[in-house]
């Protein structure tokens, strides 16, 4: 079950184009073996104080004045004086989970600052993959990978064409389906967390959508100690993703 449906910008000779913008997401871009670059342009400043990094990575960038980087990248965008262009990563499939992980599963979550951040906590807590759908999604754009901070590298994305027959493609894998809800009767810390299992979280705002409840072995809430028992998407992905990392973390006797 192999994916590769980015959407992305094209070169004129009809190549797949994403644009990665911004000093942390560039350079991890530059350091992931897997990407392959089309063009690294720089401002002036830039040049400057990334000559060393640029230099390990035998990267010879175009030098532009600023004003004119600027008008490469959308509106508003922060880029920090340096913009690649690369082919987009190829996508792995479901069946290329490792069996035994922790993965997250995302049900429409769209802003491209939420995705990003849930990437980062997914990088920071040993997530080996993160599943969305082909639509209703971020694409693999500069504001995302500016969000995710250089996540982008190290956790693979796998866009499906249907979320429900994901779930139960995952479920024949043997993975633990947990879906994440501020109302539910049990707390994700008293679930046995010890097999593969997927972590699944909705949209903000509107949550998990009924069919995609259904594909849930079980439902979880966080422990939340204080008055407010709900949290933003991305943070409760970080709060979840802890509380499994170190519920599947060795014991010292």
């Amino acid at each position: 079950m192999r994916n590769r449906k980015p959407r992305h910008t094209r070169s004129p000779g009809g190549e797949e184009v994403e644009l990665i913008y911004g000093a942390h997401a560039v350079l991890a871009a530059l350091a992931n073996p897997r990407r392959r670059v089309i063009e690294l342009t720089v401002s002036e400043n830039a040049a400057a104080r990334f000559e060393e990094a640029l230099a390990e990575r035998e990267v010879t960038p175009v030098v532009l004045p600023a004003a004119e980087l600027s008008r490469l990248v959308p509106p508003d965008a922060v880029h920090q004086g340096i913009l690649l262009k690369t082919a987009p990563l190829e996508e792995p499939g479901l069946d290329d989970i490792p069996d035994g992980s922790i993965i997250v599963v995302l049900d429409q979550v769209t802003d491209p600052h939420n995705f990003g951040a849930i990437m980062r906590s997914s990088a920071a807590f040993g997530a080996s993959a993160i599943v969305t759908t082909v639509r209703h999604s971020p694409a693999g754009s500069g504001v995302l990978a500016k969000a995710a901070s250089g996540a982008l590298e190290h956790v693979p994305l796998i866009r499906v064409t249907n979320l429900a027959r994901a779930l139960d493609a995952l479920a024949n894998r043997g993975f633990l389906r947990v879906g994440l809800d501020s109302e539910a009767e049990e707390t994700i810390d008293e679930i046995d967390v010890e097999g593969s299992v997927a972590l699944v979280l909705g949209a903000e705002g509107k949550g998990l959508r009924r069919l995609t409840r259904e594909y849930c072995d079980r439902m979880a809430r966080l422990d939340i100690p204080g008055p407010i028992k709900s949290l933003n998407v991305s943070n409760a992905a970080a709060v979840a993703l802890y509380t499994l990392y170190w519920s599947r973390a060795p014991r010292a006797d």
